[in-house]
């Protein structure tokens, strides 16, 4: 059969699932397994016999789509908030994991770039920090307290302003993502940069390991989650440039609707991480290292743990309870 002619014969057929994936026009599990099952047949005979069409591509998504309905479908006794933590972000961060990876990438170049900066040119750290932030600082590291600038405010004051502060730059990074992703490297560009340098400057300073077991108490979710938030804004302009077989509307629908749920899952680390900050650096000086470097280990910990490794363990989990579809 000629690939037009497949095409023509089951082009309805793929529509209705199709639309019975993205909408609400399905809901009972054994009959979009049905459906799953000629869809996976289909699959198979395009890869078969027309090994380089575009229809392949089309119909391998439809299917992952449709699997990860099916299996939504049936946790439906699982509680909604449980749910979205524990199941539905893990597999959209494995689906788009190399956003994940392109955000870090772009991190740390340029957290590089911040650094060696720096390091090369003495006025940088002033022009990206303001001279009022450094010579605070000095003066703080003078006096033996290199991280006073974190306790000059009350515990709620600062906790309100870092939070709405951080919930600001974190909705920017991700929103601007829709003009094709430049806008989430930009702002994470200026935001690496500004770690680079700030951490150089410490470094300069001679109180490089007094900065990393107080300042890294809340960086560890709060930049982390900046990355991510990047990562969600590389996905939703991805979903512009490259709408493969849909039309760019669908796509943006599909890139927005997945994109936001991972910029939702970092808004409580982002809480977190004001109230470390606002409660908890302030008094890093007094603790003792194994304490500061404890939190450290096991914010970093949690958080990798959540968006690097346990999204591949619930993909391999899918894949079990695909096997018995």
């Amino acid at each position: 059969m000629r690939e037009v002619a497949f095409i023509k014969q089951n082009k309805e057929k793929w529509l209705n699932f199709e639309k019975a994936i993205f909408g609400k026009t399905l809901k009972n599990p054994d009959e979009l397994a049905s459906l799953y099952i000629q869809l996976v047949n289909d699959l198979s005979y395009a890869q078969t016999y027309y090994p380089k069409s575009k229809t392949i591509l089309y119909l391998n998504n439809l299917a992952a789509k449709a699997f990860q309905k099916i299996y939504r479908t049936k946790r439906q006794d699982t509680n909604r908030f449980v749910y979205f933590w524990k199941t539905e972000v893990p597999l959209i961060v494995y689906e788009y994991r190399r956003y994940m990876w392109y955000a870090f990438i772009i991190f740390f170049a340029f957290v590089s770039i911040g650094v060696l900066s720096a390091a090369n040119d003495e006025s940088f750290v002033r022009l990206i920090l303001s001279d009022g932030y450094v010579n605070q600082t000095k003066e703080n590291i003078e006096s033996g307290n290199p991280l006073a600038i974190y306790g000059t405010n009350t515990t709620w004051g600062t906790f309100l302003g870092i939070l709405y502060n951080n919930l600001r730059v974190g909705i920017n990074n991700y929103f601007w993502g829709i003009f094709g992703g430049l806008g989430s490297v930009y702002i994470l560009m200026q935001n690496s940069i500004m770690v680079g340098a700030f951490q150089y400057m410490f470094y300069d300073f001679g109180t490089f390991w007094e900065s990393v077991r107080g300042i890294w108490i809340h960086g560890s979710f709060e930049i982390f989650s900046m990355v991510i938030e990047a990562g969600a804004g590389l996905i939703l302009g991805a979903s512009i440039l490259f709408p493969k077989t849909y039309s760019r509307l669908i796509s943006l629908k599909i890139g927005f609707k997945s994109s936001f749920k991972i910029f939702l899952s970092t808004v409580p680390f982002t809480i977190v991480a004001a109230f470390l900050e606002g409660y908890v650096t302030r008094h890093s000086q007094a603790m003792p290292n194994w304490l500061s470097v404890g939190i450290i280990l096991s914010t970093l910990g949690f958080i990798t743990y959540y968006y690097m490794v346990y999204p591949f363990i619930v993909n391999k989990k899918m894949k079990r309870a695909y096997a018995t579809i």
